[in-house]
Parts: C-alpha cells; sequence; structure tokens
C-alpha cells in the first residue's frame, strides 16, 4: 500500500493522477478510504476537468460506489456526456492502480448569472457549530484517518448515540496538498457522514453500507463549517435510506442521501 505523507487527504502526482494519506482511511478498513474524500476528489475534477466554463456550477451529484477505494494511488478521468447552453452533464470515474474502477459521478452544472432572480432561502435553522462542543469519534483501532482529519460538533445526537443527529463538521487538512480548499469539497468531503452520525442500529452489530452518494446543492456552502441534520430509516428487508439537510453557518443550502444495505454482522 503506497500512501503519501503530505499533511492532507492527497497529494496530485499529475492532472490526473493522486497519491492518497493515511487520513484517508474510513473507520471500518485501515486499506480503504472513506467515500467522503474520494467524492470530493471527483467533483474537483469536474471543475477542473479542460474546457470546464466559468459561468455553470455543480447543483447536483450522483456517485455510485461500485467498491470500497482502497488507499492506493488514484486516476480520475471525465468526460462530458452533455454540453448545452444552461444545462451540462459530466461523468467522472475513479480507478485505484491495478485494480477496477471504484467509484463514478455524474454532476448536473447550470448556468448562473449573479442577481438575475430573487432569491428565496430560509436563514439558519439549526443551532451554529460555536453552540456545540467538539465531539470525539467513535472508537477507531488506527492512529490517522477519516476521524482524525475532521473536526466534529455534535448539535444533537452523537456518533455513539442511536437516532437523529446535527453534526457540524470542518475539514481539518486540505483535500490536496498546497491547493486551496473549496466551498464544494467541503460540503462533499461531510457529506458521506450522513449514515454514520444518525446511525439507528448498534455498529457492532450491523453494518449500514451505502452504495450511493447524492447531493443536491441550490447554493455554494461558505465558511469553513459544514452542517448535517441527518436521519436514517431502516426496513426490516435490510434496506435503508439516509437523508440530511445541508447547511453552513448562512443557512441551508441542499440535501442528501445515501441507499443502504443493511445486514447483521457475521
Amino acid at each position: 500500500m503506497s500512501t503519501s505523507q503530505a499533511e492532507a487527504f492527497y497529494e496530485r502526482e499529475a492532472d490526473d493522477r493522486f497519491l492518497p494519506t493515511a487520513y484517508t482511511r474510513g473507520p471500518w478498513d485501515a486499506g480503504s478510504q472513506h467515500a467522503g474524500p474520494p467524492a470530493a476528489l471527483l467533483a474537483l475534477a469536474v471543475g477542473q476537468r479542460p474546457g470546464a466554463r466559468s459561468d455553470t456550477r455543480v447543483v447536483r451529484l450522483t456517485y455510485e460506489i461500485m467498491r470500497p477505494v482502497p488507499v492506493r494511488p488514484l486516476t480520475v478521468a471525465t468526460r462530458v456526456l452533455r454540453a448545452g447552453r444552461n444545462v451540462e452533464l459530466v461523468e467522472a470515474v475513479l480507478t485505484p492502480d491495478g485494480g477496477r474502477e471504484a467509484m463514478r459521478a455524474t454532476a448536473l452544472l447550470m448556468k448562473t448569472v449573479p442577481d438575475s432572480v430573487p432569491q428565496v432561502s430560509p436563514g439558519r435553522q439549526v443551532p451554529g457549530p460555536s453552540t456545540a462542543p467538539p465531539a470525539a469519534f467513535f472508537p477507531v483501532p488506527w492512529e490517522q484517518g477519516y476521524h482524525t482529519a475532521m473536526d466534529v460538533r455534535f448539535a444533537a445526537g452523537s456518533f455513539l448515540e442511536p437516532g437523529p443527529a446535527t453534526a457540524w463538521m470542518r475539514m481539518r487538512v486540505p483535500l490536496v496538498a498546497g491547493e486551496e480548499i473549496t466551498p464544494l469539497s467541503r460540503a462533499l468531503t461531510a457529506a458521506d457522514s450522513g449514515n454514520g452520525v444518525s446511525a439507528e442500529l448498534d455498529f457492532s452489530r450491523y453494518v449500514f453500507v451505502n452504495a450511493d452518494l447524492t447531493v443536491g446543492l441550490h447554493r455554494h456552502p461558505v465558511g469553513e463549517w459544514v452542517c448535517l441534520d441527518a436521519r436514517t430509516m431502516v426496513d426490516g428487508a435490510g434496506v435503508g435510506l439516509a437523508e440530511a439537510a445541508l447547511h453552513d453557518e448562512k443557512g441551508p443550502l441542499g440535501r442528501s442521501t445515501q441507499s443502504l444495505y443493511v445486514a447483521a454482522r457475521r
């Protein structure tokens, strides 16, 4: 397993090639990444692709998680599926060295014209991060990973308390070493944690793994903090859905959903 030692989730080796650090490790397998950093990396590739327009903005991202993303060097490729005057559809694919495609994103982008229509958006609807105490992740058996790269504060609930939760999250390290964190990266690095913060079942007795992630945004986040006001629903047949209202300190900015495979641990 080859990893970078940079103080970031990834180090860029080429325009389309990235070396992950130990900060990308998820809480379940030291050899697999949490899906948040790869999700943000795919969105970054969409925004940095050749020919990307400055007058469009990502409004929806749908991720298919084919298999766990290993902590190995990654290549990201993009292609334009639809190039319209007002709407674009772009695909980004992530492939680890020596492996098969691990994650795919379809991004919907729309043309934006500032101050062209009335703004309709509510103000803050959840307590801010300054009102919430810092919170530790549930116990993780390795020292460095996603759990140490993210600052987490719960305004309601906790990792170890089942049920809905309101969690503020902030990146402690950049997505890519030496590069400024984009507003979209902040939202996507946090968004895949919805099913974790709002878990309804005991981690030690059940698995509830998301096979996808969909994030819709009516505006870009502002500031460093992103909030997941999350809840999880589970059917007795072994299927679940986690959904989260996404906020920043200004107010609501979008929603995320995750389809869950739920089963008893063997």
